[in-house]
């Protein structure tokens, strides 16, 4: 009887010994090793990354745009689709089959052309590097180019920097008024229109090598504008939304505004502000 209670007794003292030995071993030792180790695994682990703000409609450009003429506008914009697709675009799409090196005459001809009205902005613009810049370019391909047919400019480093009659009106503070879609010629503005308009009088006004005066202006017309059809890939109605016309309308318009920025005086001031290093 004895020996049972003693042996369980031993029993259960060498069962309490070996779950305390099982405890010990299960806790960290410690030591200011095991401390560091484990201050260097809560560092090297990731912070908790807080929740993103939501997007409110401060951080997004307004959708509306000043669009008093939108019944002509939206006509205007159905009838440029139908004028593309069944007159514009297959003309376009037969030049497409011309030797490269030919579209690439004819494109270089016209740009060279422009060269003329950007060179007079540049000096309504008081931006005098342009201007000596494409005046430089003007100069090469009319001559080297023969007649701007080849780009030798660009090859020299002569980059192209166009700018137009509309880019001068915001240059001085014009604001480019409401949106309008012009017959044939697409989207644009008040301004923009006014512009366009001022562009071709400096042309008409120079009238290079008598290009613009004549029966020879209206077949120029005509080739430079499927030229520049053939160099855009825009379709119209391919997005495929029945809101094509809003979202035209407010890329157009977007694109307008920040190149105003650019332009303007104040614009370029705000933009330089809004790098410059906080405590400076």
């Amino acid at each position: 009887m004895k020996l049972r209670v003693l042996t369980s007794a031993l029993l259960g003292l060498l069962a309490g010994c070996a779950t305390q030995s099982f405890s010990m071993r299960t806790l960290p030792d410690e030591t200011p090793a095991a401390d560091n180790a484990r201050a260097v695994q809560r560092a090297a682990a990731p912070a908790p990354q807080p929740a993103a703000a939501p997007v409110t409609a401060a951080d997004a450009p307004p959708l509306t745009t000043y669009d008093p003429w939108e019944r002509f506008n939206r006509f205007s914009y159905r009838f440029n689709a139908r004028f593309d697709e069944n007159i514009l675009l297959p003309v376009a799409d037969q030049y497409r089959r011309l030797p490269g090196f030919i579209r690439a005459g004819v494109h270089n001809f016209f740009s060279n052309l422009s060269e003329v009205p950007t060179v007079l902005n540049d000096a309504l613009q008081l931006q005098a590097r342009n201007g000596a810049t494409n005046v430089g370019r003007f100069v090469i391909n009319t001559t080297l180019g023969i007649g701007g047919l080849f780009d030798f400019a660009t090859r020299l480093h002569l980059a192209r920097s166009p700018t137009t009659f509309g880019n001068t009106l915001s240059r001085w503070g014009v604001h480019p008024g409401p949106f309008l879609v012009l017959p044939i010629l697409g989207p644009s503005t008040l301004r923009e229109s006014v512009g366009m308009l001022g562009d071709y009088g400096m042309s008409y006004g120079v009238n290079v090598a008598d290009l613009y005066r004549g029966d020879q202006a209206y077949a120029l017309e005509v080739v430079d504008g499927v030229d520049t059809r053939a160099n855009v890939g825009f379709r119209y109605y391919a997005t495929g939304s029945p809101f094509e016309y809003e979202i035209i309308r407010f890329l157009y318009m977007r694109k307008t505004l920040l190149e105003d920025e650019t332009l303007h005086p104040q614009g370029r001031q705000k933009n330089a502000d809004r790098k410059e290093p906080a405590g400076r």
